[in-house]
Protein backbone atom coordinates (compact mmCIF):
# COMPACT_ATOMS: atom_id res chain seq x y z
CA UNK A 1 0.00 0.00 0.00
CA UNK A 2 1.24 3.78 -0.62
CA UNK A 3 0.35 6.87 1.25
CA UNK A 4 0.27 9.93 -1.09
CA UNK A 5 0.20 13.45 0.47
CA UNK A 6 0.81 17.43 0.22
CA UNK A 7 2.64 18.34 2.94
CA UNK A 8 3.94 22.11 4.16
CA UNK A 9 7.59 22.15 5.64
CA UNK A 10 5.94 20.99 9.41
CA UNK A 11 4.39 17.95 7.64
CA UNK A 12 0.50 20.09 7.62
CA UNK A 13 -1.79 18.74 5.60
CA UNK A 14 -4.81 20.36 6.08
CA UNK A 15 -6.68 23.21 8.81
CA UNK A 16 -10.26 24.01 9.47
CA UNK A 17 -11.22 20.69 7.18
CA UNK A 18 -9.62 22.24 3.78
CA UNK A 19 -6.33 21.69 2.20
CA UNK A 20 -3.51 24.04 2.62
CA UNK A 21 -3.35 24.87 -0.82
CA UNK A 22 -4.10 23.54 -4.23
CA UNK A 23 -0.95 23.09 -6.98
CA UNK A 24 -2.91 22.25 -10.14
CA UNK A 25 0.37 20.17 -11.32
CA UNK A 26 0.17 18.40 -8.18
CA UNK A 27 -3.33 17.65 -8.70
CA UNK A 28 -2.81 16.65 -11.90
CA UNK A 29 0.17 14.00 -10.66
CA UNK A 30 -2.40 12.58 -8.10
CA UNK A 31 -5.44 12.03 -10.48
CA UNK A 32 -2.54 10.23 -12.88
CA UNK A 33 -1.30 8.03 -9.78
CA UNK A 34 -4.67 7.22 -8.36
CA UNK A 35 -7.08 6.59 -11.53
CA UNK A 36 -8.33 3.32 -12.00
CA UNK A 37 -6.60 2.14 -8.72
CA UNK A 38 -8.27 2.11 -4.81
CA UNK A 39 -8.42 4.63 -2.61
CA UNK A 40 -8.89 5.01 1.09
CA UNK A 41 -10.20 7.84 2.94
CA UNK A 42 -12.01 9.28 6.15
CA UNK A 43 -15.44 10.50 6.26
CA UNK A 44 -13.93 14.12 6.72
CA UNK A 45 -11.22 14.00 3.67
CA UNK A 46 -14.27 12.84 1.65
CA UNK A 47 -16.47 15.82 2.99
CA UNK A 48 -13.78 18.15 2.16
CA UNK A 49 -13.87 17.03 -2.01
CA UNK A 50 -15.66 19.01 -4.35
CA UNK A 51 -19.61 18.29 -3.67
CA UNK A 52 -18.53 15.83 -1.08
CA UNK A 53 -18.84 13.08 -3.68
CA UNK A 54 -16.35 9.95 -4.16
CA UNK A 55 -13.61 10.37 -6.57
CA UNK A 56 -14.33 9.54 -10.22
CA UNK A 57 -12.71 6.12 -12.13
CA UNK A 58 -11.17 4.62 -8.63
CA UNK A 59 -12.55 2.72 -5.80
CA UNK A 60 -13.13 4.51 -3.24
CA UNK A 61 -13.20 3.26 1.04
CA UNK A 62 -14.42 5.72 3.28
CA UNK A 63 -13.31 4.65 6.87
CA UNK A 64 -15.91 6.06 9.58
CA UNK A 65 -16.64 5.50 13.14
CA UNK A 66 -20.57 6.47 11.86
CA UNK A 67 -21.91 3.45 11.18
CA UNK A 68 -24.76 4.89 9.61
CA UNK A 69 -22.73 6.76 7.34
CA UNK A 70 -24.30 6.43 3.73
CA UNK A 71 -22.27 7.41 0.41
CA UNK A 72 -23.00 6.66 -3.28
CA UNK A 73 -20.60 5.08 -5.07
CA UNK A 74 -17.88 4.31 -2.24
CA UNK A 75 -17.84 1.88 0.30
CA UNK A 76 -18.46 2.88 4.12
CA UNK A 77 -16.32 0.94 6.57
CA UNK A 78 -16.87 1.29 10.10
CA UNK A 79 -13.25 -0.32 11.42
CA UNK A 80 -9.69 -0.80 10.29
CA UNK A 81 -9.91 -4.44 10.49
CA UNK A 82 -12.86 -4.14 7.94
CA UNK A 83 -10.95 -1.83 5.80
CA UNK A 84 -7.77 -4.49 5.64
CA UNK A 85 -10.60 -7.43 5.14
CA UNK A 86 -11.87 -5.23 1.76
CA UNK A 87 -8.24 -4.75 1.05
CA UNK A 88 -7.52 -8.27 0.45
CA UNK A 89 -9.18 -8.31 -2.76
CA UNK A 90 -6.89 -6.11 -4.48
CA UNK A 91 -2.92 -5.96 -5.41
CA UNK A 92 -1.21 -3.47 -2.88
CA UNK A 93 0.45 -1.83 -5.01
CA UNK A 94 -2.96 -0.51 -6.08
CA UNK A 95 -4.14 0.90 -3.14
CA UNK A 96 -3.61 4.45 -1.96
CA UNK A 97 -4.26 6.16 1.41
CA UNK A 98 -5.02 9.60 1.03
CA UNK A 99 -6.13 11.09 4.25
CA UNK A 100 -6.72 12.43 6.65
CA UNK A 101 -4.54 12.18 9.58
CA UNK A 102 -6.08 9.62 11.49
CA UNK A 103 -6.50 7.61 8.24
CA UNK A 104 -2.98 8.21 7.60
CA UNK A 105 -1.23 7.48 11.07
CA UNK A 106 -4.07 4.17 11.06
CA UNK A 107 -2.35 3.08 7.84
CA UNK A 108 1.00 3.60 8.16
CA UNK A 109 2.33 0.60 9.63
CA UNK A 110 1.10 -1.24 6.72
CA UNK A 111 2.32 0.90 3.72
CA UNK A 112 5.68 0.58 2.41
CA UNK A 113 5.84 3.57 0.12
CA UNK A 114 5.03 7.09 0.46
CA UNK A 115 4.51 9.83 -2.66
CA UNK A 116 4.83 13.26 -0.71
CA UNK A 117 4.80 16.90 -2.31
CA UNK A 118 6.92 18.53 -0.46
CA UNK A 119 5.54 22.22 -0.02
CA UNK A 120 8.14 24.79 1.06
CA UNK A 121 6.21 27.01 3.42
CA UNK A 122 4.30 27.06 6.64
CA UNK A 123 0.69 27.32 6.83
CA UNK A 124 -1.18 27.77 9.75
CA UNK A 125 -2.98 24.11 10.47
CA UNK A 126 -4.74 21.68 12.25
CA UNK A 127 -4.09 18.70 10.97
CA UNK A 128 -0.46 16.49 9.89
CA UNK A 129 0.65 13.61 8.55
CA UNK A 130 3.64 11.34 10.33
CA UNK A 131 7.39 13.51 9.60
CA UNK A 132 8.86 10.63 8.12
CA UNK A 133 12.00 12.56 7.96
CA UNK A 134 12.37 11.49 11.77
CA UNK A 135 10.96 8.37 11.30
CA UNK A 136 13.60 5.50 11.35
CA UNK A 137 12.04 2.88 9.84
CA UNK A 138 11.29 5.24 6.48
CA UNK A 139 14.07 6.82 4.08
CA UNK A 140 13.93 9.09 1.54
CA UNK A 141 14.66 7.50 -1.72
CA UNK A 142 13.89 9.91 -4.61
CA UNK A 143 13.11 13.98 -4.64
CA UNK A 144 12.67 15.98 -8.05
CA UNK A 145 13.64 19.15 -8.59
CA UNK A 146 12.02 22.29 -7.14
CA UNK A 147 9.26 23.13 -8.38
CA UNK A 148 6.78 26.15 -8.64
CA UNK A 149 3.52 27.55 -8.84
CA UNK A 150 3.81 31.34 -8.91
CA UNK A 151 5.77 32.10 -5.78
CA UNK A 152 5.31 28.78 -4.20
CA UNK A 153 8.56 26.18 -4.24
CA UNK A 154 7.93 22.14 -3.73
CA UNK A 155 9.04 18.97 -5.09
CA UNK A 156 7.88 15.52 -4.69
CA UNK A 157 9.63 13.22 -2.74
CA UNK A 158 9.16 9.33 -2.73
CA UNK A 159 9.99 7.36 0.96
CA UNK A 160 10.04 3.83 1.15
CA UNK A 161 9.88 1.64 4.50
CA UNK A 162 13.60 0.44 5.05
Amino acid sequence: MKLIAAVDKNWAIGNKGQLLVSIPQDQKMFRNETMGKVIVMGRKTLESMPGAQPLYGRTNIILTSDLDYKVKGATVCGSMEEVMELLNAYHTDDVYIIGGESVYRQFLPYCDEAQITWIDFAYAADTHFPNLDQDEAWEMVQESDEQTYFDLCYEYRLYKKK
